[in-house]
């Protein structure tokens, strides 16, 4: 198996953040669809990333250790993927929990939105129901539960109707800056990863922009082949990943059986013209 083929998962959600599989049952999934490198990428947080290696350890499964950063760039929340990081990083850390804070004020003020403006009560302690992890409440929680109570069919349409931004249930939170989070992940021996590139509403001006502000702060990859992404759009990143420099990551981006757009280890392959980031960890 060449290192372009390998079935490499490096985005992930488990009850840490918001996602509904704890890291173990996550790592048993994972093995269970012929991953061979998995990365736990929870939201803001790396406290599963040991118990995630001990059970892939245990599946003799590969593992990456990893995390998702929530950022503000020109007034769009961007994420932002650790790969390979020492998830005992003391400035990691710092940073991670300065990122969380603010977390419930945010989510109290989306329940007195969806309540003063569309007439759905309860939100707050209804999402609670699905947090894992009380510093991390998330829109995702709060879909699920307008989900539970008929307010949507599924979760995709719930973001589309209520959490959206310019829809009744957003609230903005500001993050982490691009320059804090690739700091960190570095800091902490890390590889920086633009997530999910295709889903931002940025302009190709913007674009260039950030990829290039990305770049100079240290920045090394982007996302191509993940779940959010169009057939078309794996081609399409991988040439601008080459075009700016970048390798390209690969990830599923799961949270959930039942809301996942593409299962865990379920992705197609990188591209032939790819350079994927894992090359020089693997082979090394």
């Amino acid at each position: 198996m060449s290192i372009l083929t390998l079935n490499a998962d490096l985005h992930s959600h488990s009850t840490i953040s918001d996602g509904v599989l704890a890291p173990a049952a996550l790592a048993e999934r994972a093995k269970t669809n012929g991953v061979d490198v998995w990365a736990l990428t929870d939201h803001d947080e790396v406290s599963g990333v040991a118990v995630a290696r001990e059970a892939a350890r245990e599946l003799d499964m590969g593992f990456i250790s990893g995390v998702e950063i929530s950022i503000t760039w020109a007034g769009k929340t961007i994420h932002i993927v650790g790969l390979n990081i020492d998830e005992n990083n003391p400035d990691l850390i710092a940073g991670l929990a300065k990122t969380r804070s603010g977390r419930e004020r945010r989510a109290q003020d989306m329940a007195a939105d969806l309540a003063n403006k569309v007439g759905i009560n309860g939100s707050f302690e209804g999402a609670l129901k699905y947090v894992g992890n009380p510093d991390l409440i998330s829109r995702s929680h709060f879909a699920r539960y307008l989900v539970e109570i008929g307010a949507a069919a599924s979760v995709s349409d719930v973001f589309k109707l209520y959490l959206a931004e310019g829809k009744p249930g957003y609230v903005p939170h500001r993050w982490a800056t691009l320059a804090e989070a690739v700091k960190w992940i570095r800091g902490a021996g890390g590889a920086a990863v633009v997530a999910h590139p295709g889903r931002y509403d940025l302009s190709p001006v913007a674009f260039d922009s950030f990829f290039r502000e990305f770049k100079e702060y240290g920045g090394i990859a982007i996302e191509t082949v993940t779940g959010s992404h169009t057939v078309d759009q794996y081609d399409e990143y991988t040439k601008i990943a080459n075009q700016y420099g970048f390798l390209v990551s690969r990830g599923s981006d799961f949270h959930s059986p039942e809301d996942a757009e593409v299962d865990i280890g379920k992705l197609p392959l990188l591209p032939k013209f790819s350079k994927p980031v894992w090359e020089n960890w693997l082979s090394a």
